[in-house]
């Protein structure tokens, strides 16, 4: 098989880490891939901070989730959708005075705008983790840096039209995360369709959930109140307290941006 579709096959997330230090020339290897990853109308609508120090590491750990793995990986990086950069570009060049001169009012950054930066960062941020595995190291996804919008924006000195959009811990795989079984994904005749969406029957849900109910889930205590897988997943994920503090989160980010 192709190398790099055996590594894309092969990838799964890895949340222990060996302790051992990410090298530098690594590090510069996975940024530098990220940086060359594809950017709408190549304009790099997006920062990379790379989290160095302890007690932020250790901050993170709280405001995402309690998640101590994050504390834990030697190398993280922080991916932000930025529209600021441009803006201030704009603003240094005039913008505002060509504006004038044509009667428009000179427009901030608006939602749309928004969601261009976010795939551009997270396209890096995707980018930056086949490099990583394609080097031996073990990657995980932090989504819940989504949380905690105003904590954040403080801690890194955000300004307004740059949004944190996923992080990423990366570390060597202790040898029990490298030989830990990759969960499964859906079969493609539930995600893949042709021309047009569809949505799926009840017979296909059930095909569709099969595994995980009958493998995954079998031992598995439902969440109180639950029946059923659906019903399980409904207020262990999706009406869980981290799913509302994420979208009250969003909501004080998009008013943020967008009322200027």
């Amino acid at each position: 098989m192709n190398q790099t579709l055996e590594l894309l096959n092969g990838r799964k997330s890895v949340r222990a880490y060996e302790t051992k230090d990410v090298p530098q020339d690594v590090r510069d290897e996975i940024i530098k891939a990220a940086l060359r990853a594809p950017t709408a109308g190549n304009m790099m609508l997006y920062s990379i901070l790379e989290i160095k120090d302890q007690a932020i590491k250790e901050k993170l750990v709280e405001t995402c989730d309690n998640q101590p793995m994050i504390a834990k990986a030697p190398f993280v990086l922080l991916f932000l959708a930025d529209y600021q950069r441009w803006y201030d570009y704009y603003a240094i060049a005039g913008v505002e005075k060509m504006c004038t001169k044509k009667s428009v009012k000179m427009r901030t950054p608006e939602e749309g705008d928004l969601l261009l930066a976010c795939c551009d960062a997270l396209i890096a941020a995707q980018t930056a983790v086949v490099a990583a595995e394609a080097m031996g190291l073990g990657t995980c996804y932090i989504g819940d840096i989504l949380e905690n919008y105003e904590v954040h924006r403080e801690l890194f000195d955000l300004p307004d039209y740059v949004l944190p959009i996923t992080m990423v811990c990366f570390g060597y795989p202790t040898g029990q995360q490298a030989s830990r079984p990759q969960p499964p994904r859906y079969d493609s005749e539930f995600i893949v369709f042709e021309n047009k969406y569809k949505r799926l029957s009840e017979d296909e849900f059930a095909r569709m959930y099969s595994y995980r109910i009958n493998e995954i889930f079998k031992n598995v205590a439902f969440a109180d109140g639950a029946e059923n897988f659906g019903q399980h997943f409904y207020l262990k994920k999706f009406d869980a307290d981290f799913t509302k503090e994420m979208n009250r989160s969003v909501r004080a980010a998009l008013k943020n941006w967008t009322s200027k």
